[in-house]
């Protein structure tokens, strides 16, 4: 083995094995009781048995619809790597859940999913996944959030714009059932104090 080949696998071997091991510390979630706005709940990393609640929760905000199916869930919670997806109880209740890509390459964390029971819309839920979901991308010192949002969803594009993303352009016909556009939302964390 020539000098070039043995240290450029011990250079990948250095900096890989970092990386795997600085996505393990903070992707090893702790299930533990939150208070969001005097209320409290159980923040938990979504498992597979959950994924019937989760349907629930698509159900009702779209108007008994589901977007994704069990199938698609399946897939993205098995994928322990590069997915998270956390859900929110209160009284033993799933009432909202979040999932995200992770890509190492482009240091982007995409937000998939994000939903709240319409009875616990208005209290902070959402506010409160998104922005776990962002210290989460700075722990892994990543430089930015993206996620797409109906352009019909006002309310929703209201939160992330408070939060700090900014408009990245329409993906036309982005909702297969419906054929409706989709707002492409960016948050540079890099810039975020």
């Amino acid at each position: 083995m020539t000098m070039l080949k043995k240290f450029k696998e011990w250079f990948n071997q250095q900096f890989y094995n970092k990386e795997v091991q600085l996505r393990e510390r903070y992707l090893d979630i702790k299930n533990h009781d939150v208070e969001i706005n005097g209320t409290e709940y159980f923040l938990a990393k979504a498992m597979i048995p959950d994924i019937p609640e989760i349907l629930g929760i698509e159900r009702a905000v779209y108007g008994g619809q589901t977007p994704w199916d069990d199938r698609a869930f399946r897939t993205e919670l098995m994928r322990k790597t590069d997915r998270l997806y956390l859900v929110l109880r209160r009284n033993d209740w799933l009432v909202a859940f979040i999932g995200c890509s992770l890509n190492d390459h482009t240091k982007d964390c995409h937000i998939t999913n994000v939903a709240v029971a319409p009875n616990f819309q208005n209290h902070g839920l959402g506010y409160f996944l998104v922005t776990t979901i962002i210290k989460k991308a700075r722990q892994l010192e990543y430089a930015k959030v993206t996620l797409e949002v109906r352009v019909s969803n006002t309310r929703a594009q209201k939160l992330y714009r408070d939060i700090g993303f900014v408009d990245n352009g329409i993906k036309k016909d982005y909702y297969f059932n419906d054929r409706e556009d989709a707002l492409n939302m960016v948050l540079d964390i890099t810039k975020i104090g």
